[in-house]
């Protein structure tokens, strides 16, 4: 007896495709949603602050320590072929075109996403969704939309934040501690990092992250079964598939990029 029925194949292929749709559906609806969530641009504010303010400690000493480490591990490997004043311009790429973004992001799904996945989750538990709908008011107007866009307009701000910070760190330890010229270190950053072509790829791989976490955490929460474990569920999915999402999709833009 086979261990699985074609039948069975079909339907989970089926429950798939209509979950994909149902999430392109949900997605295109918050698109839409621009103009009217900015109408009401206080709410919006308010997810900018909960989301980025609340994120901004972890962001700002995580992007300091991998200052600190690039900046290291830069002189060292820099120093066998005698560019070791090219340190400032190894953190700067480093952080501007890829560390910046993805690390954000990552970190951005696991305190921001869990956090809106949680607190939608609890509102679709305790029926408040159910009620607005009652009260003929859209749920995903007035509660979901706003904060996709605050995450959306949070994340590349984080980014940038993590990219400063992550520069300063490099700087203490390759001038302040290793003894680098300072002049040299700055120089030769703004001689090689270019605006559009570096800077510029990082804030679009920040917006690109901020949709694609936000969305993820916000469909899980709507989706969550009304249960407590429910909700502990989509809370776990949101970390797992928005970090995935993150490095897949990093992938795809940085060949994307680099190939145009």
């Amino acid at each position: 007896m086979s261990w699985y029925r074609p039948a069975d194949v079909g339907l989970s292929a089926r429950q798939t495709l209509a979950e994909w749709g149902h999430g392109a559906r949900m997605l295109l609806h918050l698109f839409t949603l621009f103009g009217a969530s900015f109408k009401r641009f206080r709410l919006v504010r308010d997810q900018v602050f909960f989301l980025g303010n609340h994120s901004l400690a972890i962001i700002s000493v995580s992007g300091l320590f991998v200052g600190f480490v690039l900046g290291l591990q830069g002189y060292y490997t820099l120093q066998r072929y005698g560019s070791s004043e090219a340190v400032g311009l190894l953190v700067a790429l480093s952080l501007v075109r890829e560390l910046g973004p993805v690390i954000t992001a990552l970190l951005f799904a696991g305190r921001a996403g869990t956090s809106l996945t949680a607190e939608i989750g609890l509102m679709k538990a305790g029926e408040q969704l159910s009620a607005m709908e009652m009260m003929a008011v859209d749920p995903v107007q007035r509660i979901l939309a706003p904060r996709f866009w605050g995450g959306v307009i949070a994340m590349p701000l984080l980014a940038a934040v993590f990219s400063a910070v992550g520069i300063l760190g490099g700087y203490v330890v390759a001038v302040l501690l290793i003894g680098i010229d300072s002049g040299a270190f700055w120089s030769q950053m703004q001689g090689g990092v270019d605006v559009w072509s570096d800077v510029g790829n990082g804030v679009i791989k920040s917006v690109v992250f901020g949709i694609a976490v936000t969305f993820i955490a916000l469909l899980q929460g709507y989706e969550a079964q009304a249960t407590p474990e429910g909700v502990s569920r989509a809370t776990t999915r949101t970390v797992v598939v928005s970090s995935l999402s993150v490095l897949g999709l990093d992938f795809v833009l940085t060949v994307m990029m680099f190939s145009i």
